[in-house]
């Protein structure tokens, strides 16, 4: 490749700064001349970028200034956060281009995966910080949008004038936007480099999460967010050639930049993806080199799990690249390799974002020619696949079925619906509740993640979860379907479905009114009516009940309306308009004599008072837990939770909560006189939930009657005959599960159990926390099958420890209940399946009359 004046002026960009950056231009290609009519962003911030963490509002009105004073830039607000703050995509490119920018991306998706032309526009994304507190990567957009806005001459000219740059300034606002309050706070005019100053100690939670405590950097495939909803609904729009992913790491750490290790990548990814990210690569290292920087490559990230940043591209034949910066975690900090500035690790991530510019224009004919041959070697991985498709059916929980499609959707996962009945693996598929998934389409690599039940890996060191499968998260009904039957699927575009009125049908003299618990929108409808005073009985066995359109059937769990007790004026409204939230059907019931099982007066129907929930979190607990339980609780059932710090947690009244839900979390320093508080509100009624390591401790306060293995004994498990030193690191990676899924099997007896459609439920497990199956009868409502891993990796002894052992234990203790569960049920909000065990142990706690 020859390097005239235009990559010579380039490799200016990677001249040396000083630690402490004086003006925005210093961080810039040297000698470059800028248009003053762009204002820069020391102007609208009113210091030098990295002087202070810049605040989200102050980034979105630099962007906005951007994009009205220069005919480069186009802004637009894609969504907002929970925290109601704006999420922005800006695009880059010559003012020529911007005129016609929808012709210029509607040709660009449709030639995508198809041969492409020298003179097609290479489409490049940049994001910025999707964890919060690792902000110099938003800090560093400001300059790369300052850059690309107003830098005038050949160099920034040849990127605009028929490429076009996107960008993600702030991935996370409502993260960035906590750790800038507290980095700023706690800096002083004199900056304290000394590692155990508060700036650089952040409170609980972190900066990392978003307002509900959750990575949002593992969101990309799950969906669970509208930072994540906004984001890929882009990704689709333009499909970039290029996506950069810019992160902070730990402090003692140098620079690292993408080929990850190269064992550990997705089976589904290309070796040519691999390749033309060792190429960029190669222009990361010289701009690098350039400025004598300590960097890293193919060591301590992988590219495996696709719901990275810098992995969902790899599953459509986009090319995601991981950055990490050691971070400063405020305005300097010392390190292992020397003090760290702030400035420092913004010059870094501006360096690689101008790096990736040059290589990613040396590299254009090759980029452009991906999507091709991507879409090529696809085709034939379709054409030589014996499986052509997934049959999916899930008939009592409509919510549900209805959220896995939306995901399939916003994915742009083509699925069909049937046209009529077909049988398959011994499960019947009906046309009303199941769809079929085909394998020929272009996300075919993805879908094949998605449906993946893979239990071995050619490296089993993982840095994240080893399953993600969709409809084992869902607890859907699903089948593949090999080539010989796929002609006998019964397809059609549109879905067979039967409107169904979901208001009372019966409003002149009922006896009382009925639901049922099967969908998973019930216990919404459920905390609405007890807000309104609603009274409410649980069935605590089947029934049948005179209805106006005949005897209908009510499970386990089905939730009664009796209008002899004393109910609200406005009942009827009420009713309604839940009805109408959840798409829930009311039923009227006509007679207190039941057809079939128990009557509505049984003792048997137990009253439901409005739950009053109280959970722990703050420093000692895990705030990804606690972000999923307040999420689920807060967002799916529509109850307001109260969230204490464990430190605060003595000083409570515990008398006002009814039910306290513990995560995992250090539990070790709560006083002795707080844990008999505790034992007293128990005995007097109270409702203690625990997951994981705080299953564990209710267990060493003998609250829960069960035991745990230690971790001595799972160690003692493994072999470490004739290990070498070198054996150390795969040891290790055997003694933990990063992430899978086993079944297990439900006692669908017990009433944490109702509203579950089928005995076995795939649970996702990412801990080695393990429960013996206790000797007391009538307590263990869920234990791991003889052989349960079903996706993902676990060790072989891992597994023989995990089978048939206890999954879910929960008795009385006096006149209250202990509840544990050994896996996380809502994890990371997308484990739909198994979430509804926290519902029912709120909702249906006082149904459970078995002592410990």
């Amino acid at each position: 490749m020859k390097c005239g004046w235009f990559w010579g002026f380039m490799c200016s960009v990677f001249l040396s700064v000083s630690a402490q950056a004086i003006t925005d231009i210093e961080y810039l290609p040297a000698n470059t001349q800028f248009n003053d009519a762009i204002p820069r962003p020391s102007q609208v911030l009113g210091a030098p970028v990295g002087e202070w963490h810049v605040r989200h509002d102050q980034l979105v009105e630099y962007m906005r200034i951007l994009a009205n004073k220069s005919d480069r830039v186009t802004l637009l607000e894609t969504g907002r956060t929970h925290e109601n703050r704006p999420l922005l995509l800006l695009t880059f490119t010559a003012a020529k281009n911007q005129q016609n920018i929808e012709s210029i991306r509607n040709n660009h998706l449709t030639s995508f995966g198809q041969k492409s032309d020298s003179d097609d526009p290479l489409i490049l994304w940049m994001g910025y910080s999707v964890h919060g507190d690792e902000s110099s990567g938003a800090n560093a957009a400001l300059l790369v949008a300052y850059y690309l806005a107003a830098a005038q001459g050949e160099a920034v000219q040849q990127l605009l004038e028929n490429n076009i740059v996107l960008m993600e300034p702030s991935i996370n606002p409502d993260g960035l936007a906590r750790f800038a309050q507290w980095a700023n706070g706690n800096r002083g005019q004199q900056l304290v480099a000394d590692p155990n100053h508060r700036e650089h100690q952040q409170p609980w939670p972190s900066g990392r999460t978003n307002h509900y405590m959750f990575d949002l950097n593992r969101d990309w495939l799950l969906l669970t967010h509208p930072e994540s909803q906004a984001r890929i609904a882009q990704f689709q729009r333009w499909r970039p050639h290029v996506l950069t992913d810019f992160h902070e790491m730990g402090t003692n750490s140098s620079y690292f930049f993408q080929p990850g290790i190269a064992s550990r990548n997705n089976p589904w990814t290309p070796k040519r993806n691999t390749e033309l990210t060792a190429e960029l690569a190669k222009f990361h290292a010289a701009a690098l080199d350039e400025t004598k920087q300590l960097y890293f490559t193919q060591e301590g990230y992988d590219d495996f799990y696709y719901g990275k940043g810098s992995t969902y591209p790899d599953a459509q034949g986009s090319i995601g690249i991981l950055f990490e910066q050691a971070s400063s975690r405020g305005h300097k900090q010392e390190s292992l390799n020397g003090e760290l500035n702030f400035t420092d690790t913004i010059q870094n991530q501006v360096t690689t974002s101008l790096s990736t510019f040059k290589g990613a224009l040396a590299s254009k004919a090759e980029l452009l020619a991906y999507p091709t041959e991507f879409t090529e070697q696809t085709n034939e991985l379709i054409k030589d696949d014996k499986t052509v498709g997934y049959l999916l059916s899930e008939s009592q929980d409509a919510t549900r079925f209805s959220d896995l499609k939306s995901i399939l959707q916003q994915h742009q996962i083509r699925f069909n619906y049937l046209d009529k009945e077909i049988r398959v693996d011994d499960l019947t598929y009906q046309p009303l509740s199941s769809i079929f998934v085909p394998l020929n389409q272009p996300q075919y690599r993805l879908v094949k993640s998605l449906f993946s039940e893979r239990k071995s890996f050619n490296d089993n060191s993982f840095y994240d979860v080893s399953s993600w499968n969709l409809p084992l998260a869902f607890n859907i009904q699903y089948s593949p379907v090999e080539r010989k039957l796929w002609r006998k699927v019964p397809v059609a575009n549109e879905p067979n479905n039967q409107s169904k009125n979901t208001l009372p049908v019966n409003t002149e003299n009922p006896y009382a009114y009925g639901f049922s618990w099967a969908d998973s929108k019930a216990p919404k409808l459920l905390s609405q009516l007890l807000r309104g005073g609603v009274q409410v009985k649980i069935a605590g066995s089947d029934f049948a009940a005179a209805t106006d359109q005949g005897n209908i059937s009510f499970s386990a769990g089905s939730v009664l309306i009796p209008l002899a007790l004393k109910q609200p004026d406005n009942l009827l409204a009420l009713l309604n308009s839940a009805a109408n939230e959840t798409s829930i059907k009311i039923w009227p019931i006509l007679s207190g004599l039941t057809a079939q099982g128990i009557d509505i007066g049984s003792r048997e129907m137990f009253a439901v008072k409005s739950p009053q929930v109280l959970l722990v979190g703050g420093n000692g607990t895990s705030q990804y837990e606690v972000g999923e339980v307040w999420h689920y609780l807060d967002t799916a059932v529509g109850m307001p939770v109260t969230i204490t710090d464990l430190p605060r947690f003595s000083r409570l009244d515990l008398s006002r909560y009814s039910h306290i839900i513990w995560v995992s979390g250090d539990y070790s320093e709560v006083p002795e006189k707080t844990v008999r508080l505790l034992e007293k509100w128990l005995s007097a009624g109270g409702v203690m939930i625990g997951q994981r390591t705080a299953a564990k401790w209710f267990a060493d306060k003998d609250w829960l009657k069960a035991s745990f293995l230690s971790e001595d004994e799972i160690k003692r498990a493994f072999s470490k005959n004739d290990l070498t030193y070198a054996d150390k690191d795969q040891l290790a990676a055997k003694q933990r599960i990063a992430g899978a899924v086993f079944d297990t099997q439900l006692d669908t007896s017990h009433p944490l159990t109702f509203g579950f459609p089928r005995s076995h439920l795939p649970s996702f497990k990412n801990s080695t926390v393990v429960m013996r199956a206790p000797k007391t009868p009538f307590i263990t409502v869920g234990r791991y099958t003889s052989k349960s891993l079903v996706s993902g990796y676990a060790a072989d002894e891992l597994q023989e420890l995990i089978n048939n052992s206890a999954s879910i234990v929960a008795h009385s203790v006096g006149k209250g209940k202990v509840i544990a569960f050994i896996d996380n049920p809502n994890f990371r909000g997308y484990w739909r399946g198994t979430r509804r065990l926290l519902s029912n142990a709120i909702f249906l706690s006082s149904l459970i009359n078995a002592p410990g």
